[in-house]
């Protein structure tokens, strides 16, 4: 079966086209600037070359049907007819408590996901555009709704309530509910079928590190804790995000510069994080070569940046009583040896030792720490696509 996988942001869709006998991937590419001047679409054709094609599209309908139209592309398609689709699985943000898993969209989920509008306003809306336009399009085609929210459903009262009124918990959901979950259960599930380790009975910790970035602790292949929270803001210090910080200083801030609660938002979410220590850039390879030329700027966001890594690992070895496996995933997690060692290197007390030579790995599976080490040390690239469209294959499975 050929499987659709459609991730729908704001001005933005990414695709992949899965033939789920193989796994292999037959098409993907991205849809940028919906509704912006200079939409375009990027390819990557099966021999790897990339393509852009230019059009205006103003809204996802015509994004999705572009999409569709490039599929079946005489040139440069990967299926003769869109009846070869056999599914479509689409990430969505936010499922707020009322999804811990995978589940086929129907009208009363689609309801549901505009329940949690509120709770991730910025993705869910995007979200729920991809499902209609493949609705309107695809009248016919099952359609899975894969949360971002629902593999950290299993972690106690205990992790995901916060120190507030209770009344706020009862009244608005406001609790940690964790991002980045379709990754973290996708390298957690892989690293034990890479180490040839049961998931039962194994402490580990997924650090998905990229321009966003979480950790989480995974007892006995279940999430019991992860770093961010209510919304993807709480936690590690991202590209642009500011982590965690005080709402006490929040609130003291919007008081000295008179900030409404979106001006407050926009800073914390795209002016803070790297960007907003280091000011050239959010990307962790500029950072990188900064502070390589020791530029102070630079060699303090990245200490900023890896501090928060390393005290997140050892809180969480702490909350499950020990850590068997450390375990990098993300754009920087997977490429980055500096950040890996500089988050690693403190750890030692735990029985972390990493291997220079093998931390050179670059996108690859592989084993970074010595042979001595106490804790497995880990890149495992991630596929969220491949994991969606696997639930995606599951769900239709056991519909018949």
């Amino acid at each position: 079966m050929k499987i659709l996988v459609l991730n729908c942001g704001s001005s933005s869709i990414k695709y992949k086209l899965f033939d789920m006998t193989t796994k292999a991937i037959l098409a993907q590419g991205g849809l940028e600037k919906i509704n912006l001047p200079g939409s375009f679409l990027k390819i990557t054709l099966p021999n790897g070359e990339k393509k852009i094609i230019e059009r205006d599209i103003e809204e996802h309908t015509a994004g999705v049907q572009f999409i569709f139209e490039t599929l079946t592309h005489p040139e440069y398609g990967a299926v003769k007819s869109l009846d070869e689709i056999g599914a479509v699985g689409h990430r969505v943000l936010h499922g707020g408590t009322k999804f811990s898993g995978s589940v086929l969209i129907t009208d009363a989920v689609i309801a549901a996901v505009e329940e949690c509008c509120d709770l991730g306003p910025l993705h869910n809306p995007a979200n729920l555009k991809g499902i209609y336009a493949v609705q309107k399009l695809l009248p016919n085609v099952p359609q899975i709704a894969v949360f971002d929210t629902a593999f950290h459903q299993t972690m106690p009262e205990k992790a995901y309530l916060y120190a507030i009124p209770y009344e706020y918990y009862e009244k608005y959901g406001i609790r940690r509910y964790g991002f980045h979950g379709t990754s973290h259960r996708y390298v957690s599930k892989r690293v034990c079928e890479f180490l040839n380790i049961p998931a039962e009975g194994s402490r580990i910790i997924t650090c998905h590190i990229g321009n966003g970035g979480s950790i989480a602790a995974i007892k006995d292949g279940k999430c019991v804790d992860t770093t961010m929270g209510l919304t993807p803001l709480e936690g590690l210090m991202m590209g642009t995000r500011s982590g965690d910080i005080d709402g006490g200083a929040i609130l003291y801030l919007m008081k000295k510069e008179g900030l409404t609660p979106d001006e407050m938002s926009n800073i914390l979410n795209k002016k803070s994080g790297v960007l907003g220590i280091f000011h050239r850039s959010s990307d962790m390879r500029e950072l990188e070569a900064a502070a390589a030329k020791g530029e102070a700027e630079a060699k303090r966001a990245e200490a900023m940046y890896f501090y928060r890594i390393t005290k997140y690992i050892g809180a969480y070895a702490a909350a499950m009583g020990g850590v068997d496996v450390i375990l990098f995933t993300g754009g920087v997690g997977e490429n980055q040896a500096t950040a890996r060692w500089a988050a690693c290197e403190p750890l030692e007390f735990l029985g972390v030792k990493i291997d220079p030579e093998r931390n050179k790995v670059r996108g690859e599976e592989a084993i970074i720490s010595t042979d001595d080490s106490k804790v497995k040390v880990v890149v495992i690239p991630t596929d969220e696509e491949l994991m969606i469209a696997t639930d995606t294959m599951e769900i239709l499975k056991n519909q018949k």
